[in-house]
């Protein structure tokens, strides 16, 4: 009784301290992840030993860690993954083979290990990355349907492919002679379960699934969709093959069938309670006394790592035909130690391949760089068109970013600009095309280019946020610009690029979060469409129908509540002058208030007629009047004197209108 009480209080100390840890962590603005990692180090063994049994704690995390990947599986879209299957194949091969090669060289060469045989095993260890971290980021990011994080996701459930053949041959390196059967006898492990997966997933699955759905008995469905889960893991883990990869392939039987929806919703919270045991699991492992006393050399290793890795793979991904800030994003996203290297290190220690001392270096860099990752994906926009502005790398880089092919006719002009062609593009086009309005599509997917040639639309096939893209889009000759991205990232460069080259276009841009409301019209959009809000507007309109309102008092009300970018139902009330990651997202943006002085040319007339934005490059975000204050203001509004605008722009534009409007005073005068 006593033991079960421990192992309760312990598991409630996890708990406790995750979600304390990721508190704090979201407060700092910091993905949760890293207080999870922090978490999990103050309280086990190397920290304040609140735990009695923290092995059965990291046993409860290898389920995380089954959800972590089944969920992938269900969300993982097939038709996605062929865009990109080729990186995922043979580019992730070329990864693993390389990296395992360089490092077992050089650290036979510098003698970090004895024997060519460690030195493989070190590569293996040191050529995964980690699906757990990387997909948490770019799920907190919106990043998972990206090019970047397609391929990134590609990339590494190849490596958790890979992981089952690696425990499978690794341990034969004792015995050399055995290498090859070890080899055969991997590989037919893994075709007969995939084998077996296949037919399983065509008979079997779907009927179960249904079956237990017509019962209409939600706890029966949650119940059985988490012994499979967990019941093919064991399975893989028993032909000797990872746990990961069972619970992946589950997953993806699930996606095909009409109730992954329901089974994701169902396990999404189980998913995140059991991940953070995961990562406070983690976070367990590092030893703080190791780290200081050795931390020159674990922050040599990091670097080396790190950079190593990214240096590997940043030509792999250039060689497949991507941009430069495509490969760069990707390479700084997967340069970490995974998480299931912790796997084949315990292998290696246990097999003498590594003493205890290299053992808990290795633990200690792979969980450094572990919690740098986030960092890397946040930065890596930035760094990419940092460097790609560099005069010295200019002209080298620029190739890499060309407009891999585009059919635009040489008259076109007053176009409507649409970037993406997902779902919401589709439709987009559609409903432009019926009214016969000249559309140019820009998509950097082969399937989305293959439908437009067959349409005979017009379309650029390349990065939208790309600046060489967007000059050959002729912005300056287009109506309208819509932006229907899925990477919030992408949505937000595009849309301040585009108004650099074109500063009267009309941009409608879709945003993925209430926050981005916001910070996309400080960005300058002129309307900013949020998908479940407008869901929301539809479903209201028929409901008040329904209930005998007319059509005119219908219109008026979802008027007035898309007015000032749905600032009447929005939960968080928007009344801040500026977006907190402004300064983060886009770091050349500044906002000011300033004073519109008595006698200034501005009084009197509207904001449309003041033309400030071609004027100036500043879009004015707030006006205060007295005791009131009107933010996004409309285009009709007149200006007073004393009204104070809210500026936001670059800072040379904030200060070109300041001189502007000052020096019209005093012309005035």
């Amino acid at each position: 009784m006593v033991a079960e009480h421990n192992f309760i209080l312990d598991l409630t100390t996890v708990l406790g301290a995750s979600a304390l840890g990721g508190y704090v962590a979201n407060r700092l603005r910091q993905p949760v992840l890293l207080g999870y990692l922090a978490s999990g180090l103050i309280v086990g063994p190397f920290g304040l030993e609140l735990l009695k049994d923290h092995v059965q704690i990291e046993q409860l995390a290898e389920i995380g860690v089954a959800f972590l990947l089944f969920a992938l599986g269900v969300e993982f879209s097939l038709t996605e993954l062929k865009r990109v299957k080729d990186i995922a194949l043979k580019g992730s091969l070329l990864q693993i083979g390389l990296t395992i090669g360089l490092v077992a060289l050089l650290a036979t060469l510098m003698g970090w290990v004895e024997g060519i045989s460690q030195g493989i095993f070190l590569g293996a260890i040191l050529s995964l990355s980690s699906t757990a971290v990387v997909l948490k980021t770019l799920t907190e990011r919106g990043e998972i349907n990206t090019l970047h994080g397609q391929i990134m996701l590609a990339i590494l459930i190849a490596q958790d492919l890979a992981l089952g053949l690696m425990l499978a041959i690794l341990p034969a390196l004792n015995e050399p002679e055995n290498l090859g059967s070890a080899l055969v006898a991997a590989l037919l492990k893994l075709l007969l379960f995939l084998a077996s997966a296949l037919v399983i997933a065509r008979l079997l699955v779907p009927r179960l699934i249904k079956s237990v759905a017509e019962t209409e008995n939600s706890e029966l469905f949650l119940l059985t969709v988490i012994a499979l889960c967990l019941g093919v893991a064991l399975i893989t883990a028993s032909l000797g093959l990872s746990i990961e990869m069972g619970a992946f392939v589950v997953g993806l039987m699930i996606a095909e069938i009409d109730y992954a929806d329901q089974a994701l919703d169902k396990i999404l919270p189980l998913r995140d309670t059991f991940a953070s045991l995961f990562f406070a699991s983690i976070g367990m492992l590092i030893d703080p006394e190791i780290i200081l006393q050795n931390f020159g050399l674990i922050l040599g290793l990091v670097a080396v790592v790190m950079v190593g890795k990214a240096v590997i793979i940043l030509p792999i991904i250039l060689k497949f035909g991507y941009s430069f800030k495509t490969a760069l994003i990707t390479s700084l996203g997967l340069n970490q130690i995974g998480e299931f290297s912790f796997v084949l290190a315990l292998v290696a220690f246990h097999m003498g391949f590594l003493t205890q001392e290299k053992y808990l270096l290795l633990l200690g860099t792979t969980a450094i760089t572990l919690v740098l990752t986030p960092a890397c994906l946040k930065f890596s926009p930035i760094l990419a068109d940092k460097l790609t502005n560099l005069p010295l790398l200019r002209t080298y880089l620029r190739r890499f970013r060309d407009t891999k092919a585009l059919s635009i006719p040489e008259t076109m002009y007053n176009h409507v600009v649409v970037a993406g062609y997902g779902r919401v593009g589709q439709v987009l086009v559609n409903i432009l095309q019926a009214q016969d309005y000249q559309v140019l599509v820009i998509d950097n997917s082969e399937a989305a280019i293959k439908r437009l040639r067959l349409q005979q639309t017009p379309y650029i096939f390349g990065d939208a946020d790309s600046e060489l893209v967007l000059e050959h889009a002729h912005l300056e000759k287009a109506k309208a610009l819509a932006i229907a991205l899925p990477d919030p990232a992408s949505t937000r460069l595009l849309l301040h690029r585009a108004l650099k080259l074109a500063p009267e276009l009309d941009i409608v841009a879709r945003c993925h979060m209430n926050s981005e409301l916001d910070l996309l019209t400080q960005l300058g959009a002129q309307e900013v469409v949020q998908p479940e809000f407008e869901a929301a507007l539809q479903i209201g309109a028929h409901i008040l129908s329904t209930l005998g309102e007319t059509q005119w008092n219908i219109y008026f009300v979802m008027g007035e509540t898309r007015k000032n970018r749905y600032f009447s139902i929005r939960s968080e009330c928007a009344t801040r002058e500026l977006h907190p990651d402004l300064a983060d997202k886009v770091p050349e943006l500044k906002s000011q208030w300033i004073t519109l002085a008595a006698g200034s040319h501005l009084e009197g007339i509207t904001l449309a007629a003041s033309n400030i934005r071609k004027l100036t490059g500043v879009t004015i975000m707030g006006i205060k009047r007295g005791n009131q204050t009107f933010y996004y203001p409309k285009s009709e509004t007149t200006l007073h004197s004393a009204d104070r605008l809210l500026v936001v722009g670059e800072r040379e534009e904030v200060i070109a209108f300041q001189d502007w409007i000052e020096s019209q005073c005093l012309k005035s005068s």
